[in-house]
């Protein structure tokens, strides 16, 4: 078995989300890497190990769905699990995250719990 751990993308605008997704994801066993925007994290992620991504839809500059169709033209990370954590929850939000290519939806607000079964649904 082995002993590193998968290391999950968080892009997250607003400083307290970002800090309380970080020690829920320490807490669950995980290594992240955060960014507090969409193109500090696109500048930044070209040559990590990344397992799975946590997108925040509603942000400055460029929106997390924006984010997501530009981590898709990666070739590293075309097939990269990815959950839209959002404020946003109406079915037709969560229906355009789909058709960006989210694998996963998580409204805001989240337990840790919730947060903890939709990363547990692409890691192991």
């Amino acid at each position: 078995m082995t002993t590193d751990k998968q290391t999950i993308l968080i892009v997250e605008d607003d400083a307290d989300s970002r800090n309380a997704i970080c020690t829920i994801i320490d807490g669950l066993g995980f290594k992240h890497v955060s960014f507090a925007s969409a193109k500090e994290a696109l500048a930044q992620i070209r040559n990590l190990k990344i397992d799975l991504a946590l997108l925040d839809i509603m942000m400055p500059e460029m929106d997390g769905y924006e984010l997501l169709a530009e981590i898709r033209k990666i070739e590293a990370f075309k097939t990269l699990p990815v959950i839209m954590v959002t404020a946003k929850d109406q079915d037709a939000e969560v229906l355009e995250g789909y058709r960006y290519g989210a694998d996963y939806y998580i409204p805001k607000p989240f337990t840790s719990q919730q947060l903890g079964y939709g990363i547990k649904l692409f890691l192991s």
